[in-house]
């Protein structure tokens, strides 16, 4: 989990240091599909008693407005 919620920062770093905005709309892409792996963990992590409900539905908030900024994001670049 620690992971691959280390990978959506440095997938949106790796991306703004690249010389293009293509490249840079591919990097986010990947640390979008990256959230989507965190969401996952975090279901599975519940299922598998590592944290309560509480904790599970704060998490889940905090990334989806992760992913709304994310999306926005890649949106936005031409």
């Amino acid at each position: 989990l620690k992971r691959a919620t280390i990978s959506i920062s440095n997938n949106i770093a790796e991306g703004a240091g690249r010389k293009s905005p293509k490249e840079f709309k591919q990097f986010l892409s990947i640390a979008y599909g990256s959230s989507f792996e965190v969401e996952n963990m975090i279901i599975l992590a519940f299922d598998l008693n590592f944290f309560d409900e509480e904790t599970q539905q704060k998490l889940l908030k905090q990334l989806l407005e992760i992913q709304k900024m994310l999306f926005a994001l890649i949106k936005s670049i031409k």
